[in-house]
């Protein structure tokens, strides 16, 4: 139970870690995207950190809904992608908290400072000022289009990734096979590995 206990604040510490320098990245390149561009893009950019915000969460689900078995088949055959599949299904509670928790959180936290950029352009290209009639109005409808689109989004997201987590999955780690092969980097560990660790 210690054991278990010390994995899990380990796991907790380092995503931590993870998220308040993935955040502060996130921040700082879309302000400075931001800060360059008319109202127009920088609506572009808050709409594609909210797409962002629900792949991911998609990704999450459809690893806690995937199950392993169609994987291994793909493996036999060394089918690219497979053995990853097969890491990201073993791993699926740590994969889906960075997907839904890291990823997932800071997309929805950029979202909202991206959108208040936003709304200050959009005021300035009226030529009203700060406090204005207008920058609430611009305001409220901006933050409710946001949300509307990020729970919508990732509701419909839901419901594929749970309908269709092999494919999901499998695309996710066909991706990363990739990845890894150009860069030869390994972004996941070797499923015998992971298997030892496990046991």
């Amino acid at each position: 139970m210690l054991n278990q206990f010390q994995k899990s604040l380990r796991f907790s510490i380092s995503i931590a870690v993870i998220t308040f320098v993935l955040a502060a990245i996130f921040s700082v390149v879309s302000s400075s995207l931001l800060s360059g561009f008319i109202w127009i893009f920088g609506l572009v950019i808050v709409l594609i950190i909210v797409l962002i915000g629900v792949i991911f969460d998609m990704l999450g689900i459809a690893a806690a809904a995937a199950s392993e078995p169609p994987f291994h088949a793909m493996a036999a055959e060394k089918v690219p992608g497979a053995k990853q599949a097969i890491i990201i299904v073993r791993n699926a509670d740590r994969f889906a908290s960075f997907c839904n928790d890291v990823i997932g959180d800071i997309s929805g936290i950029v979202s909202g400072t991206a959108s208040a950029i936003v709304v200050i352009q959009l005021v300035n290209t009226f030529g009203h000022d700060d406090g204005s009639t207008l920058q609430i109005v611009i305001s409220v409808l901006m933050t409710s289009t946001v949300a509307a689109l990020t729970v919508g989004g990732k509701a419909l997201g839901k419901t594929f990734a749970i309908h269709s987590s092999t494919k999901i999955i499998f695309f996710a780690a066909r991706l990363i096979a990739i990845v890894e092969d150009k860069t030869k980097i390994k972004l996941l560990s070797n499923p015998a590995e992971a298997s030892r660790k496990s046991r």
